[in-house]
């Protein structure tokens, strides 16, 4: 595995671990001082990671590109369109994909270095280094330094949990036993305490779904208190500020202080809520480890603002995260901005605000990530991200039009081909690609890599890495005397 390097020194300091030392700490009154030097000199073997700064040069990398990646797929967050280009990229350069055995690693439970197919432990045997881990999984970073080096490109995305939640209900319907009581989203959330009960079978896609993703642990009161969430005290909280995708310098304008969004009090239940943020150093110190191991989040309502990020952090060319989606549902809003209210229904408005009321940890790590992709988009230059981005999105409607019969995804039932068709889960339809007639074969196999599904390209990375072994009937043959 390797040494790790003075940067990475707090991914040894794992979920469980973190949360004996947050009781630790906040009992002494440590955790109020969580940033600056105070805080690092009470800690010292604690250290976070150095600013980020972009990498100067021409659109073409001239520096070599990163080729250890761990992609920590949240669900529900457009997800599958970066497993996508993750796919692409590395079956296309021979890289070794960290596989399950089917299609997650365990999930729910938390990441476990034995479920990589073909993974050794030290001592157990010589293999081929892995190049990326990406399926789904519950973070656990311990585990995942066992198959991956510390040194590996850490990266994730994250969603509004309001348009997160909206998804999860439709996917989630008949998994998760909250969904499946309430009879709409607006009435779980309007009392989500009347369907949810923390432990049920399939409710960790009810609540915090993020969170839960990251492996991150949960505060004590949100496991062993009923009743709402409190709401801040503050009357006149912040307000959220956030402007279409790519149109200007104010889009990074979310206040990272509104991390828990007042409801107005025409939108409260009867039922006293308790958003009890005694834990708010709870999720700073979180925060904080996060920003430790992850070198970037991507932001799903900023996709392609985030691609252009990657790209230029990975020292990868701009086709290598040129891609169409995927596992989108039909009429979603997957990959678009949702965080302003703008044009937004009374109705709509009140179940984004109940959504990310409910889901408050998410909200925080979402408030979080947002703030962090716009400081590195300032960083990185405001006109030529926007100049990056049209670009990218040029070449994904070329190769649209190119590739795809129609020139865009299409409802399942016109996708003949079940090498393309997606796999068909929840309430809603999820889309899919068709190729066009006429095709080249180089032309087939590179359509052929942007349209697989990611289950399907699963199935073929599998087979590539562990080819099937084809065994010869015995036979016996006469011996040949001298």
């Amino acid at each position: 595995m390797g040494p790790l390097s003075p940067t990475r020194t707090m991914r040894l300091w794992g979920p469980r671990s973190l949360g004996v030392a947050l009781g630790i700490f906040m009992t002494i009154g440590f955790a109020l001082q969580l940033w600056g030097g105070p805080f690092q000199r009470r800690l010292p073997g604690l250290q976070l990671r150095q600013p980020w700064a972009p990498s100067p040069g021409p659109a073409v990398p001239s520096c070599p590109p990163r080729q250890r990646l761990v992609f920590l797929k949240t669900h529900k967050s457009g997800s599958s369109s970066v497993l996508s280009l993750l796919h692409r990229y590395g079956d296309q350069r021979g890289l070794r994909f960290a596989l399950p055995a089917r299609y997650q690693f365990g999930y729910p439970r938390l990441f476990q270095a034995s479920w990589v197919k073909g993974y050794h432990p030290q001592g157990g045997g010589t293999q081929p280094p892995f190049h990326i881990l990406c399926h789904h999984m519950r973070f656990n970073l311990k585990e995942v330094l066992q198959v991956m080096p510390s040194d590996s490109f850490f990266f994730s995305i994250v969603r509004d949990p309001a348009a997160l939640a909206r998804s999860a209900f439709s996917y989630y319907k008949s998994t998760s036993s909250a969904f499946r009581k309430a009879p709409s989203l607006a009435a779980f959330l309007a009392n989500p305490r009347a369907f949810y009960r923390p432990g049920a079978r399939g409710d960790h896609y009810a609540r915090n779904l993020l969170w839960f993703d990251f492996g991150l642990p949960f505060p004590p009161e949100m496991r062993t208190k009923r009743g709402y969430p409190h709401l801040p005290s503050d009357p006149n909280p912040p307000e959220l500020h956030v402007l279409p995708s790519g149109t200007g310098s104010r889009a990074h304008t979310l206040d990272p202080n509104a991390l828990f969004h007042l409801l107005p009090p025409l939108l409260m239940t009867s039922s006293p809520a308790a958003l009890d943020l005694g834990s708010s150093s709870f999720v700073q110190w979180s925060l904080a480890w996060l920003d430790s191991v992850f070198d970037l989040v991507l932001v799903a309502e900023y996709f392609d603002e985030s691609l252009v990020l990657l790209a230029d952090a990975l020292c990868w060319g701009l086709d290598d995260v040129v891609g169409f989606m995927h596992n989108a549902q039909a009429g979603s809003e997957q990959g678009r901005n949702a965080v302003s209210n703008g044009g937004l229904t009374t109705e709509d408005r009140q179940l984004t605000a109940r959504a990310r009321v409910w889901n408050n940890l998410d909200w925080a790590l979402y408030v979080h990530f947002n703030r962090s992709l716009w400081t590195r988009i300032k960083q990185y230059g405001q006109g030529r991200l926007e100049s990056a981005v049209a670009e990218l999105r040029a070449r994904r409607e070329a190769l649209a039009k190119h590739c795809l019969l129609g020139g865009e995804a299409l409802d399942p039932k016109y996708i003949t081909d079940r090498r393309f068709r997606p796999f068909q889960f929840g309430s809603g339809k999820v889309l899919g690609y068709a190729l066009r007639s006429g095709l080249s074969l180089q032309e087939q196999e590179e359509c052929e890599r942007l349209a697989t599904p990611e289950l399907q390209y699963k199935d073929k990375l599998d087979a590539k890495q562990f080819p099937p072994k084809v065994s010869l009937p015995f036979k016996t043959s006469k011996l040949l005397t001298p």
